[in-house]
């Protein structure tokens, strides 16, 4: 007697097809499981026997052997748990095996029979959907999120024995869940910030060609405040990047019930006691850390400084690569890391440097923060602003200030001029110009090309920091209407990268 159950693994954000074979013959009573198990999965053979039982339905005294293939890529998590149970009762006959295999099932199983819901449904269906599956059985918690794979017909169950009843033929009904009102959290907006004009500006130009911003000023000056309120100047997600936002979050546990993909750009924000793993993704079954949860966002890096230089080290690749590759023993996994890094830091430990009247800070105490960060980090980051106190006479004026939607209309039009430029390329924004293309598009003539020689020694530029500089400029061309970057572009694109010589103390 034998069976087949369709269900799947996800590594990384991709989901791997694998089958359950349940067979059952003759011999001295055992259950067996083979094909590349993770201890979890193991444990699911008793988890299993014992739901089974409380079900109703107890094992017959026959060699049980369950096979997962493919057998060279290892199984890990609980979601075998309900492919297990029902490929054992196809083989017993207590279900019909034909419609077994025209099924795609997933869940965590309950010693009492209860199914219980598992991560990452969203890859899982939207590649069987892919692969031709039309029909799928999921936890009932997980209902909401299957849904959102529009073809796929959905039975949401919870306990094996409704499973059992809707692969049999009797008519299914879905509870109603429970409606929660919605509740829209009001964003934070530009508007709400006095004064500030530099940072505010720089933040458009950062996300106007999606470069990486450093914010440098005392506490207090509105760096953080700034910060968040990036993501409401940048455009919307188009479905693509919803989907694949939306698979994230699926993977790491976070997408609770939504009703629609998401839909909004993250903003993540971790602390600075944040590990390596944390950081990039990982783990003894690996999930996607901050770096992928920012995805097509903004990774928010307060106190710079006080990360650990390490962790910070960890940002340099996928921040050229836009994606973070773990390779484990077994198996690689890949995770989507295209995101906007914003990080703000104070000029020294008390946070008052150059203003000796106020700074507590020794000279070494000063050279051991800034050491902190290294100079192949930094030249990864496009624009650096200074931020200072804000005036009493600015903070109190009741001018009315820009609104974060009149920015993002200039951003959007921005962005559709960098779309039509970059049509035949695999990039799309100015930021993401290799070095290759630099001189197409960011072609200088005869007196700008003179300036930026002088600047480059001057800076003590590398070769990284003086593409970096160029691409700003284009950006800041591109906001202008401008088909020529201009002195006038170029000087303020090497004052985004002047400030951050004078900080590490090689003042010009």
């Amino acid at each position: 007697m034998y069976s087949i159950v369709r269900t799947a693994i996800v590594q990384g954000i991709k989901s791997i097809p694998v089958f359950v074979e349940a067979d059952m013959s003759d011999g001295l009573p055992v259950f067996e499981m083979v094909g590349f198990l993770s201890a979890e999965v193991k444990e699911a053979k008793e988890r299993v026997r014992t739901a089974l039982r409380n079900t109703g339905y107890r094992l017959p005294a026959k060699r049980i052997t369950i096979n997962f293939m493919p057998a060279n890529v290892k199984k890990n998590g609980s979601g075998f748990d309900l492919p297990i149970a029902l490929s054992i009762l196809g083989a017993m006959d207590i279900i019909e095996k034909e419609k077994l295999k025209e099924l795609f099932v997933i869940g965590e199983v309950g010693l009492n029979g209860e199914i219980r819901p598992v991560h990452g449904i969203l890859p899982m269906l939207a590649e069987a959907e892919e692969a031709g599956i039309h029909t799928c059985i999921v936890p009932y918690e997980n209902a909401t999120e299957a849904e959102l794979v529009k073809q796929m017909r959905i039975y949401a169950v919870h306990s094996i024995k409704e499973t059992i009843d809707v692969i049999n033929g009797k008519r299914y009904q879905r509870k109603p869940k429970e409606q929660k009102p919605l509740t829209e959290e009001k964003q934070p907006d530009f508007s709400e910030i006095n004064g500030q004009h530099v940072l505010k500006r720089a933040c458009e130009t950062a996300v106007s060609g999606m470069h990486n911003l450093l914010m440098l000023g005392p506490p207090g000056a509105g760096k953080t405040m700034a910060a968040m309120r990036i993501p409401t100047i940048l455009p919307p997600l188009d479905e693509k990047e919803q989907m694949e936002l939306s698979k994230i979050y699926s993977v790491s546990g976070l997408f609770s019930n939504r009703e629609q993909l998401i839909d909004k750009r993250p903003f993540r924000s971790p602390h600075h006691t944040v590990t390596p793993q944390g950081l990039a993704g990982g783990g003894s079954i690996p999930r996607p850390g901050e770096i992928s949860l920012a995805h097509k966002g903004v990774l928010f890096l307060d106190e710079l400084p006080e990360f650990k230089k390490d962790t910070l080290e960890i940002l340099r690749q996928p921040m050229e690569e836009k994606a973070v590759r773990l390779v484990r023993m077994n198996g690689d996994y890949e995770y989507p890391a295209d995101f906007m890094l914003v990080a703000a830091m104070n000029p020294c430990k008390c946070g008052y440097f150059p203003d000796m009247q106020k700074c507590r800070c020794s000279s070494g105490t000063l050279e051991r923060y800034i050491n902190r960060i290294s100079q192949p980090l930094l030249d990864r980051i496009d624009i650096c602003v200074a931020t200072s106190q804000i005036p009493f006479e600015e903070l109190t004026e009741k001018r009315e200030e820009e609104t974060s939607e009149k920015i993002r209309e200039r951003v959007m039009a921005v962005h559709e001029r960098m779309r039509y430029r970059f049509r035949n390329e695999s990039f799309c924004y100015n930021s993401q110009i290799p070095g290759s293309k630099i001189g197409e598009y960011c072609s200088l003539h005869l007196k700008q090309e003179a300036y930026m020689e002088k600047m480059y020694e001057k800076l003590n530029l590398t070769a990284r920091s003086y593409h970096k500089i160029l691409k700003v400029a284009r950006t800041l061309a591109d906001m202008d209407g401008s088909e020529d970057i201009l002195q006038r572009h170029l000087t303020e694109a090497v004052c985004y990268r002047n400030i951050d010589k004078k900080l590490w103390g090689r003042e010009v």
